[in-house]
């Protein structure tokens, strides 16, 4: 069944609509990233870079470092970006533009985020690196889709629950990462956790400049709780969209965040861009040598 142009827009040379790309200029593995001046953080590294597009926020270059072929991707910030990046990516690989059709045998590919958080839980320290084995969104994205069969609905229960979650919020949802790159992208240079992933940085993730907050300990209620042996460590935008889109479209999706604040003891990094870049190595190394 062809889609229609009103659902799967193009641009006049074929390319998705946001992101630019044509086919054959996403790699199987693909880093994601917030900031679009980040791309180029990464992509410094790389033996060679063989295009770049931006449109927006949305910058990608596609290279290859020690011989693994990558692509890097900017986000922007939330869900809802996500949105778009997730499904126009899988399009790229997955759907014949030309066509309109989506094809007999599909792609796979490994979706690994590179961020920056902070943590909420004082046990993991400041300048770590922390692996987000699950993360639980407080946005709505995935309750556009058919999610359930994705979603760890035990997890949210218990998490509303503890939380005595305000019925006006969105109702979370709870997504585990993929076991293949949790296994790959775990060592001791980690911590594991639960990312909590926010629809704003102020209110929604507990700060207060001058409006109150409907749940002032939601905070420490997030801190305290714990599934199957893990802890919420940290908040973020991203994760919980990359998570569940990758797991419905079939991709596998891994988040890593380098800690640069502390929100229980206040603390911020004294060199935050020191501790990206040896995620960022780190990463890529992972990639290349595993």
């Amino acid at each position: 069944m062809k889609i229609p142009a009103s659902e799967l827009i193009l641009n006049p040379n074929g390319s998705v609509y946001h992101l630019q790309l044509l086919p054959g200029q996403v790699a199987d593995t693909v880093i994601t990233v917030g900031d679009s001046d980040r791309v180029e953080e990464i992509t410094k590294h790389f033996d060679s870079i063989e295009f770049t597009v931006q449109n927006r926020e949305f910058k990608t270059q596609t290279g290859n470092y020690k011989g693994k072929h990558i692509t890097v991707i900017s986000t922007g910030i939330g869900t809802d970006n996500i949105d778009i990046v997730l499904n126009e990516l899988d399009a790229v690989v997955n759907i014949d533009l030309k066509n309109r059709e989506v094809k007999n045998e599909l792609k796979s590919l490994d979706i690994i985020r590179i961020g920056t958080s902070g943590s909420i839980n004082r046990e993991v320290p400041l300048d770590s690196f922390l692996l987000s084995e699950m993360s639980i969104g407080f946005d709505s994205l995935m309750h556009f889709y058919d999610s359930k069969g994705v979603e760890e609905t035990e997890a949210t229960q218990k998490f509303i629950e503890h939380t005595d979650w305000f019925l006006k919020k969105s109702e979370p949802y709870v997504i585990k990462g993929s076991q293949k790159l949790i296994d790959i992208f775990k060592s001791d240079q980690t911590k594991s956790g639960i990312t909590a992933t926010n629809i704003g940085f102020y209110g929604p993730q507990g700060r207060v400049l001058r409006l109150p907050l409907q749940d002032p300990t939601i905070n420490n209620k997030l801190a305290s709780f714990q599934y199957k042996g893990l802890n919420i460590t940290n908040m973020e935008m991203e994760t919980a969209g990359i998570y569940g889109l990758s797991k419905l479209l079939g991709h596998r999706a891994i988040s890593l965040n380098a800690l640069i604040a502390n929100r229980i003891t206040g603390e911020f990094s004294q060199n935050p861009k020191e501790v990206v870049e040896r995620l960022i190595t780190y990463t890529l190394d992972r990639i290349v040598n595993v």
